[in-house]
């Protein structure tokens, strides 16, 4: 694992919305701090209504995390496209993070309640 990366147990109760839509909550949350940029959430999937988000071919790769998946959103009344993003299988020390979501926060909204 990159040693500029941490991740620990995100304290609270997150939900997650988008255009007034409750996507997902969780206790489980994980936050992701790489060096000197803000920390980023991450989601369980299994806390999530993924029965509304659809996998893109959209793909970037991080040195220090892996290759990122990409979804979006299919709300009533559009496509949110590409707004979050997953490491399926995130480089080694990083594993804690497979099978969760972290979202681009001018679409959607993660919010500590």
């Amino acid at each position: 694992m990159s040693d500029h990366i941490t991740i620990r147990k995100a304290p609270g109760k997150y939900v997650i919305f988008a255009r007034g839509a409750v996507y997902g909550e969780t206790e489980n949350a994980l936050e992701l701090t790489e060096g000197s940029l803000p920390p980023v959430i991450y989601i369980p999937r299994a806390d999530m209504a993924m029965a509304f988000f659809d996998k893109t071919d959209k793909t970037t790769t991080c040195p220090h995390k892996g290759v990122a998946s990409y979804y979006s959103i299919d709300t009533k009344s559009m496509v949110l496209e590409n707004v979050a993003w997953s490491y399926e299988t995130p480089n080694a020390g990083l594993e804690e993070i497979a099978g969760h979501l972290a979202f681009y926060g001018d679409e959607v909204n993660v919010e500590l309640q």
